[in-house]
């Protein structure tokens, strides 16, 4: 079975890295798509997909990259499933990802990044 998925899209929102308890950095990004096609008010659409990074992709993605930065993301799609407060069980499909690629212009204000981050 094959599970890959490449995308390219811009990050919504400045990335903010965590710590897991056991100390592992994680990085849960939100990257917007932009569709190959108008709506019928002749407007381009987005898709907004969920992206989860861990470790050095993680750190180096929350380091050199900011809101509307574009990146290309190669890894995984995942499903999971938790109950909320209200007792529903909600479901979540996102991308792990196994690779980033830092795909924009260099931002002056910071040094020399890597084009390349893998696990």
């Amino acid at each position: 079975m094959l599970n890959q998925v490449t995308l390219v899209g811009r990050l919504t929102k400045a990335p903010i890295l965590r710590q897991t308890v056991e100390g592992k950095s994680v990085l849960n990004i939100t990257l917007a798509l932009t569709r190959h096609y108008k709506n019928r008010n002749g407007e381009l659409e987005a898709d907004f997909v969920l992206c989860t990074l861990w470790h050095k992709v993680a750190e180096n993605t929350s380091k050199y990259c900011k809101k509307g930065s574009l990146i290309g993301i190669v890894g995984r799609i995942q499903t999971r499933n938790y109950e909320n407060q209200e007792g529903i069980k909600v479901y979540i499909t996102e991308v792990i990802a196994e690779s980033v690629r830092f795909l924009g212009k260099k931002p002056t204000e910071y040094r020399d990044p890597p084009r390349f981050a893998t696990k």
